[in-house]
């Protein structure tokens, strides 16, 4: 087995362009996310320190989620939108009773803090980029808790994540709390481990990685395996399935992001008037290419069109799938019927249906 290849040496333009592609074979290091366990380092998010004793609040009353119950131990997600309610920034958080940890995409950190920042008036709080200091490390698939621990842990419970209610539901059907809650566990030596429902994510000091991956014991799989794998799973990535008009309701944030009944926050009109109408003009797809006219995958911002050449929505994240081949996440029209045929550049391309 070959070495570990960048995608900077294959993709210099890439966003994940410090981070491992592969160790030698993408599909081996996509089966064993599948079936056992590996360990990604995603070093390259940004990680942002909010301190204060008025941080909860703060990020409360800036953002989708419902923070003022949210214990130490605990974790979940949150955006940020701009006042049309569209997504501008996507981050998970870690609350440790000091301290709220922020990890974002790679590239948004400065434009969050600032915006932060520039939000604070007179609040006790504070939002400090910490990047250089801390990664972020994914262990995936269903033996994560086994290899997690390996670091002398107790294993954390599973994700507890509130129904979203139907339109005009009343104040009852959602607790005032985070949406979805991610029990986390403090590490030895510092950092923490984030259990999600595929995987659990660990935060933790750039100086301590070696040492981590080496007492995990878990086989070693770069960025191009773990994003076949959410893209299977229709999660989407902010900034690589979604652009500047993109809304929650159109790529399925609610449920993880976004709480319907709690005070005012930029944006809030269009989440609450798109959910009780229930008609967000897009939708989140997973396509099927069918990889005869060529084995290029389409570039993110492709246009997906009918066969007549009416544009109708764009690609994102397009992957070669261990099991099912070539896919890609487009984000597509409302009223794109399910069974369309489908043009994404040369390829005809299938909507996988949900059943």
């Amino acid at each position: 087995m070959s070495g570990p290849v960048r995608v900077g040496d294959l993709e210099p333009s890439s966003t994940d362009a410090a981070l491992v592609a592969h160790y030698g074979d993408p599909h081996a290091e996509q089966r064993a996310m599948a079936t056992d366990v590996a360990l990604v380092d995603r070093g390259n998010r940004g990680v942002i320190a909010i301190t204060g004793p008025e941080r909860l609040t703060w990020l409360h009353n800036l953002t989708t989620q419902h923070l003022l119950a949210l214990r130490a131990g605990e974790g979940t997600e949150l955006l940020v939108l701009s006042p049309h309610g569209h997504v501008e920034h996507d981050a998970m958080l870690v609350e440790d009773g000091t301290t709220t940890w922020l990890d974002v995409e790679p590239g948004t950190t400065g434009d969050l803090v600032d915006f932060l920042l520039k939000m604070r008036f007179l609040t006790r709080a504070d939002a400090v980029d910490v990047s250089d200091e801390w990664a972020l490390l994914s262990l995936v698939g269903p033996e994560a808790t086994t290899a997690l621990a390996r670091l002398d842990v107790t294993v954390p419970p599973p994700p507890q994540t509130q129904p979203v209610p139907g339109p005009k539901f009343a104040s009852a059907d959602v607790v005032a709390r985070p949406t979805t809650v991610y029990a986390t566990v403090e590490l030895p030596g510092g950092g923490w481990a984030r259990r999600h429902a595929d995987r659990v994510d660990l935060l933790v000091p750039r100086s301590a990685v070696d040492a981590i991956a080496e007492k995990l014991g878990a086989t070693q799989a770069g960025i191009w395996a773990y994003e076949a794998l959410r893209v299977a799973s229709r999660r989407p990535r902010f900034g690589f399935d979604t652009d500047h008009r993109t809304i929650p309701a159109e790529i399925e944030l609610l449920a993880p992001a976004v709480h319907l009944d709690k005070g005012c926050y930029r944006g809030q009109e269009t989440v609450a008037r798109v959910h009780n109408l229930g008609r967000p003009p897009r939708r989140l797809v997973l396509l099927h290419l069918d990889g005869v006219s060529t084995d290029e995958l389409p570039a993110p911002g492709t246009p997906v069109t009918l066969p007549d050449g009416r544009e109708v929505g764009f690609v994102g994240t397009a992957v070669r799938h261990h099991e099912l081949g070539m896919i890609a996440l487009a984000v597509v029209k409302r009223n794109v019927a399910d069974d369309a045929v489908l043009v994404v550049g040369p390829s005809t391309a299938a909507i996988d249906v949900v059943t």
